[in-house]
């Protein structure tokens, strides 16, 4: 039987763009690994270590830094959030396929890693709302915040938009059925690239 390397299936989006559904479902399909970030922040009630997230102190997080164990990392509200090397490696070199739900500062650490394993397992995709409108109306459909927080994101979210064209691929969403189909053709169609094949 032929064997491959694995895949790392880098997603980005705006909030609201469905991103986290398509990744969280293909992990829960196990047609892949879905990457765990690391923190510093505290965990949430209900929250498992290595599971929603790897828990760290800020002089471990430092520390890993420092040694070059993160592929991607950066600082939000004080806390300290990144994604370890060897989470996505480890499964790489077995041949799972990994995806990782990045926003666009990850995205582009993770495109300049020097690390060649990296590199040849690289795919990207940006999910983009269909509309503005459409757009407005997820980020307002929970019901749950502010008018000032859903104007914030919708700011933060056009402002993310304008990265696009720098992944390689664009999956501009239609309904949740359609966008998992086209996002599940894509790492099928990557698994029959002849340079994976080992």
């Amino acid at each position: 039987m032929t064997s491959r390397t694995g895949i790392l299936l880098l997603v980005s989006g705006p909030s609201g763009s469905g991103k986290t559904t398509l990744c969280r479902r293909l992990a829960d399909e196990k047609e892949a690994h879905y990457s765990i970030s690391c923190t510093t922040r505290p965990a949430r009630e209900g929250e498992i270590d290595g599971k929603d997230y790897h828990f760290l102190s800020k002089e471990d997080f430092s520390t890993r830094i420092e040694a070059g164990k993160l592929l991607e990392h950066a600082e939000v509200h004080g806390n300290y959030y990144g994604t370890l090397k060897s989470e996505v490696l480890n499964h790489l070199a077995v041949g799972t396929d990994v995806v990782m739900d990045i926003d666009v500062q990850g995205a582009a650490q993770v495109r300049d890693c020097p690390d060649e394993k990296i590199k040849i397992a690289l795919i990207d995709l940006f999910v983009m709302p269909p509309s503005e409108g459409e757009l407005l109306a997820r980020l307002t459909g929970r019901g749950t915040d502010a008018e000032e927080i859903i104007a914030l994101r919708m700011k933060n979210a056009l402002e993310e938009m304008q990265h696009w064209p720098k992944y390689s691929y664009r999956l501009l969403s239609a309904t949740r059925e359609e966008d998992y189909l086209n996002f599940k053709s894509l790492i099928l169609a990557e698994r029959l690239r002849v340079s994976r094949i080992l």
